[in-house]
């Protein structure tokens, strides 16, 4: 099966290690995440621990589509992590993606990046409001957001696993991750509002962050809240909607589980 193997030229020197590390994917154990559609494993490579994410094998389709007319999730993760770098905007670095083949249809690809150490995700701000300095932290998030905006980033999987957050003596820095989906170009009010939509159900958190949302826009704090709440509102609803119609329609695999 041909693959097409691209390396970042600063890790030129180790391209045989980056290779058989991700040849080898299978027989790594430790696993970062759920691990329920793709799957990202830690590996020590050198002196230092690296992330390798292999991404579910698409349908028939898409296997046609990403063959011949889309750019696969792990290329498209690779070019817009160095597409972020070159706007200063943090990531973890991007090392390499490596992609399998066959004449008609595409199969398996990899992305490997370098392994940051975290202190917390958005996640723990939405599950812990007792969080230290959990204000401040969120409006900092904020401030962040509002950064991907005015550089013409929209984060379209701006969700609450998919920023990582790194505590230092100056405050806190922001590290985005799960880069597949992203659009760049100048952005609308309403495209920035909603890019909101998907962090928490809380009405609070929304509260902080369109306060200081319209402190750095000047636009009316009152309609800033207005506007984001009924958004987020929207995709709680939707969310919720499609997870009872995913328990209706594979009601059987509980009771395969449960026998």
């Amino acid at each position: 099966m041909p693959n097409r193997f691209i390396l970042h030229p600063s890790y030129g020197s180790l391209e045989s290690e980056v290779k058989k590390a991700i040849n080898n994917f299978e027989n790594y154990s430790e696993i970062l995440g759920a691990a329920e559609r793709n799957v990202i494993k830690i590996v020590e490579i050198g002196d230092k621990k690296y992330t390798i994410k292999s991404f579910k094998v698409p349908n028939f389709i898409n296997q046609v589509a990403y063959r011949f007319f889309r750019k696969s999730k792990a290329e498209r993760s690779y070019n817009y992590a160095n597409k972020l770098l070159n706007l200063e905007i943090k990531t973890p670095f991007p090392v390499a993606y490596d992609l399998y083949t066959t004449s008609l249809l595409f199969k398996r690809s990899y992305y490997v990046s370098e392994l940051l150490e975290y202190d917390l995700t958005y996640r723990e701000l939405v599950h812990e409001p007792d969080y230290p300095d959990h204000e401040n932290i969120l409006r900092a998030f904020t401030r962040f957001t509002y950064d991907l905006h005015q550089k013409g980033v929209l984060f379209l999987d701006h969700s609450p696993g998919n920023t990582l957050i790194v505590k230092k003596d100056s405050g806190y820095d922001f590290y985005l991750v799960d880069l597949n989906r992203m659009q760049f170009g100048n952005l609308d009010f309403e495209t920035r509002i909603r890019n909101f939509s998907r962090l928490t159900p809380k009405k609070e958190m929304v509260a902080v962050m369109s306060n200081e949302y319209a402190k750095l826009t000047g636009e009316d704090e009152s309609i800033i809240f207005e506007k984001m709440w009924s958004l987020t509102e929207a995709f709680q609803k939707k969310y919720h909607g499609k997870i009872a119609l995913k328990k209706k329609i594979f009601f059987w695999r509980k009771k395969y589980r449960d026998a």
